[in-house]
Protein backbone atom coordinates (compact mmCIF):
# COMPACT_ATOMS: atom_id res chain seq x y z
CA UNK A 1 0.00 0.00 0.00
CA UNK A 2 2.54 2.34 1.31
CA UNK A 3 4.47 1.75 -2.55
CA UNK A 4 1.17 2.51 -4.59
CA UNK A 5 1.04 5.94 -2.49
CA UNK A 6 4.29 6.69 -3.35
CA UNK A 7 4.50 5.43 -7.07
CA UNK A 8 1.10 7.84 -7.65
CA UNK A 9 2.83 10.80 -5.36
CA UNK A 10 5.95 10.44 -7.80
CA UNK A 11 3.47 10.14 -10.98
CA UNK A 12 1.41 13.50 -10.00
CA UNK A 13 5.04 15.35 -9.49
CA UNK A 14 6.04 14.01 -12.53
CA UNK A 15 2.90 15.39 -14.60
CA UNK A 16 3.44 18.78 -12.67
CA UNK A 17 6.76 19.28 -13.52
CA UNK A 18 6.25 17.70 -17.28
CA UNK A 19 3.92 20.78 -17.36
CA UNK A 20 6.29 23.03 -17.19
CA UNK A 21 7.10 24.18 -20.80
CA UNK A 22 9.34 27.57 -19.92
CA UNK A 23 10.82 28.68 -17.24
CA UNK A 24 8.79 31.08 -15.24
CA UNK A 25 5.57 28.11 -15.95
CA UNK A 26 5.31 26.52 -12.22
CA UNK A 27 8.22 28.54 -10.27
CA UNK A 28 8.52 32.29 -9.12
CA UNK A 29 8.50 34.47 -12.11
CA UNK A 30 11.81 36.38 -13.16
CA UNK A 31 11.50 40.13 -12.63
CA UNK A 32 11.85 42.36 -15.18
CA UNK A 33 13.54 45.80 -15.32
CA UNK A 34 12.51 48.35 -17.62
CA UNK A 35 12.62 52.22 -18.52
CA UNK A 36 8.91 52.80 -19.97
CA UNK A 37 6.15 50.52 -21.57
CA UNK A 38 2.73 50.58 -23.21
CA UNK A 39 0.32 47.54 -21.13
CA UNK A 40 -2.51 46.62 -23.01
CA UNK A 41 -5.31 45.88 -19.92
CA UNK A 42 -8.65 43.94 -20.95
CA UNK A 43 -11.43 44.82 -19.24
CA UNK A 44 -15.45 44.74 -19.29
CA UNK A 45 -18.23 46.81 -18.76
CA UNK A 46 -20.48 43.77 -18.77
CA UNK A 47 -20.50 39.94 -19.08
CA UNK A 48 -23.08 37.72 -20.63
CA UNK A 49 -24.64 35.45 -17.84
CA UNK A 50 -28.12 33.09 -17.94
CA UNK A 51 -29.70 33.43 -21.51
CA UNK A 52 -27.75 35.87 -22.94
CA UNK A 53 -28.51 38.57 -20.31
CA UNK A 54 -25.90 41.01 -19.52
CA UNK A 55 -24.60 41.73 -16.23
CA UNK A 56 -23.05 45.36 -15.93
CA UNK A 57 -19.46 45.46 -14.05
CA UNK A 58 -17.99 48.80 -12.75
CA UNK A 59 -14.49 48.71 -14.11
CA UNK A 60 -11.10 50.14 -11.46
CA UNK A 61 -7.95 50.36 -13.70
CA UNK A 62 -5.41 50.12 -11.16
CA UNK A 63 -1.59 50.85 -11.41
CA UNK A 64 1.04 50.39 -8.85
CA UNK A 65 4.23 51.47 -8.75
CA UNK A 66 6.29 47.91 -7.68
CA UNK A 67 9.84 49.12 -7.75
CA UNK A 68 10.69 50.54 -3.89
CA UNK A 69 13.33 52.80 -4.67
CA UNK A 70 12.40 54.91 -8.07
CA UNK A 71 9.10 56.67 -8.93
CA UNK A 72 7.02 56.14 -12.45
CA UNK A 73 5.57 58.65 -14.58
CA UNK A 74 1.86 57.62 -16.15
CA UNK A 75 1.68 59.21 -19.40
CA UNK A 76 -1.71 57.97 -20.19
CA UNK A 77 -4.32 55.70 -19.77
CA UNK A 78 -7.09 55.68 -22.06
CA UNK A 79 -10.07 53.37 -22.62
CA UNK A 80 -10.65 51.97 -25.57
CA UNK A 81 -14.28 50.06 -26.61
CA UNK A 82 -14.86 46.92 -28.08
CA UNK A 83 -13.95 48.32 -31.78
CA UNK A 84 -10.63 49.43 -30.55
CA UNK A 85 -11.49 53.20 -30.57
CA UNK A 86 -11.16 55.72 -28.27
CA UNK A 87 -13.87 56.45 -26.18
CA UNK A 88 -12.00 58.85 -23.50
CA UNK A 89 -8.43 59.22 -21.87
CA UNK A 90 -7.95 59.30 -18.01
CA UNK A 91 -4.21 61.21 -17.76
CA UNK A 92 -4.78 64.73 -18.15
CA UNK A 93 -0.84 65.51 -17.47
CA UNK A 94 1.56 62.74 -15.91
CA UNK A 95 1.31 61.93 -12.90
CA UNK A 96 4.18 60.86 -10.97
CA UNK A 97 4.16 57.28 -8.74
CA UNK A 98 6.08 57.61 -6.11
CA UNK A 99 8.29 54.26 -4.98
CA UNK A 100 5.23 51.45 -3.93
CA UNK A 101 2.50 54.02 -4.57
CA UNK A 102 -0.23 53.45 -6.42
CA UNK A 103 -3.36 55.28 -8.65
CA UNK A 104 -6.72 54.16 -10.15
CA UNK A 105 -9.32 55.45 -12.25
CA UNK A 106 -12.79 54.24 -12.98
CA UNK A 107 -15.41 53.45 -14.89
CA UNK A 108 -19.24 53.50 -13.50
CA UNK A 109 -20.91 50.36 -14.03
CA UNK A 110 -24.04 52.70 -15.29
CA UNK A 111 -21.22 53.57 -18.26
CA UNK A 112 -21.88 50.48 -20.77
CA UNK A 113 -19.93 52.57 -23.98
CA UNK A 114 -16.66 50.04 -23.87
CA UNK A 115 -18.32 46.85 -23.74
CA UNK A 116 -17.46 43.35 -24.08
CA UNK A 117 -14.38 43.88 -25.66
CA UNK A 118 -13.55 46.83 -24.07
CA UNK A 119 -9.32 47.60 -23.14
CA UNK A 120 -7.14 50.34 -21.54
CA UNK A 121 -3.90 50.90 -23.16
CA UNK A 122 -1.40 52.32 -20.12
CA UNK A 123 1.46 54.44 -20.74
CA UNK A 124 4.50 54.60 -18.22
CA UNK A 125 8.04 56.19 -17.83
CA UNK A 126 11.02 56.31 -15.38
CA UNK A 127 13.99 58.05 -15.75
CA UNK A 128 15.66 54.68 -14.68
CA UNK A 129 15.38 51.01 -15.01
CA UNK A 130 12.84 50.12 -12.43
CA UNK A 131 10.56 47.27 -11.50
CA UNK A 132 7.36 46.34 -14.01
CA UNK A 133 4.61 48.66 -12.65
CA UNK A 134 1.55 46.20 -11.69
CA UNK A 135 -1.24 47.06 -13.87
CA UNK A 136 -4.88 45.96 -13.43
CA UNK A 137 -8.59 46.06 -14.58
CA UNK A 138 -10.76 45.17 -11.56
CA UNK A 139 -14.17 44.98 -12.67
CA UNK A 140 -16.98 44.34 -10.29
CA UNK A 141 -21.00 44.68 -10.27
CA UNK A 142 -23.86 43.74 -7.92
CA UNK A 143 -27.35 43.26 -8.56
CA UNK A 144 -30.20 42.02 -6.65
CA UNK A 145 -28.26 40.78 -3.84
CA UNK A 146 -25.62 39.03 -5.91
CA UNK A 147 -22.54 40.32 -6.79
CA UNK A 148 -19.10 39.33 -8.90
CA UNK A 149 -16.04 40.34 -9.22
CA UNK A 150 -12.84 39.66 -10.91
CA UNK A 151 -9.41 40.65 -12.18
CA UNK A 152 -7.97 41.01 -15.64
CA UNK A 153 -3.98 41.13 -15.63
CA UNK A 154 -1.74 43.72 -18.05
CA UNK A 155 0.73 42.77 -20.64
CA UNK A 156 3.06 44.99 -21.76
CA UNK A 157 2.65 45.29 -25.78
CA UNK A 158 5.53 47.96 -26.05
CA UNK A 159 9.04 48.05 -24.06
CA UNK A 160 10.84 50.97 -24.56
CA UNK A 161 14.13 49.55 -23.20
CA UNK A 162 13.65 47.07 -26.09
CA UNK A 163 14.31 49.13 -29.07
Amino acid sequence: MRTSRRLIFVFGMLVMVGNCVGPGDCFAESFNLSDGQTVYVPVYSHIYVVRGHTFDLGICLSIRNTDPTHPITILSANYHDTEGNLVRGYVERPIELKPLASTDFFVSELDTAGGLGASFLVKWKSTSKVNEPIVEGVMAGTRSGQGISFVSRGKAIKDSSRK
